[in-house]
């Protein structure tokens, strides 16, 4: 006798499912009716799919795993509909590779959200900032631990771009060319103005 958790899928009842549904999709295409929404057992198996693989080693420890069930169970149900019983009969192959594809998106979303954050506290004087708010009185030891995290990711980020022999990204030169043309025009601007009040 098998031992069966929470998370247990039985292939052969998924792929069944799966083919009834998408029988009734044809029928209800030829029909010209409404296309009829996932049965429940099949939610179901997406829940239980997206669950099981937050669950894995490499997804586990992220602060933001609700997020990625929540894209993998949408993406599921986004292209459940293309699944084709006549190529494969593994349901649940194909479900886990859709989900999967959803958190390695989901995890590069929060990363750039995270870049974004950092080079937005880089860009803004703290110390000033809570001056204003609060005065000179004010104990900083958060405000001096987040600059340290600032400073080593920087530092980590530069020897990550040495040792790799990387450059960082640079803007386009056309970007360049224009930002220097309108300098150009700025300076002829106020020399007119210049002129026109001496």
């Amino acid at each position: 006798m098998s031992k069966q958790t929470a998370h247990y899928i039985d292939n052969k009842k998924f792929f069944q499912a799966m083919k009834e549904w998408k029988d009734s999709i044809k029928d209800a295409e030829d029909a010209g009716a409404m296309r009829p929404p996932v049965t429940n057992y099949l939610g179901e198996c997406f829940v239980k799919i997206c669950n099981h693989l937050a669950y894995k080693s490499n997804f586990v420890n992220y602060t933001f795993r609700d997020e990625m069930i929540l894209d993998g169970i949408e993406n599921c149900l986004r292209y459940a509909d293309r699944f084709n019983p006549d190529k494969s009969e593994n349901p649940f192959a194909y479900f886990t590779q859709i989900t999967y594809y959803s958190f390695i998106r989901r995890i590069k979303k929060e990363a750039r959200q995270a870049e974004t954050k950092l080079r937005y506290l880089q860009s803004i004087d703290l110390q000033q900032l809570l001056d204003e708010i609060e005065g000179d009185s004010g104990n900083y030891e958060y405000l001096n631990w987040i600059q340290e995290q600032i400073d080593a990711n920087a530092r980590e980020k530069q020897e990550l771009s040495k040792a790799t022999g990387e450059t960082p990204k640079r803007r386009p030169k056309y970007f360049d060319e224009v930002a220097e043309d309108d300098e150009e025009k700025e300076l002829e601007l106020d020399e007119k103005v210049l002129d026109n009040d001496v």
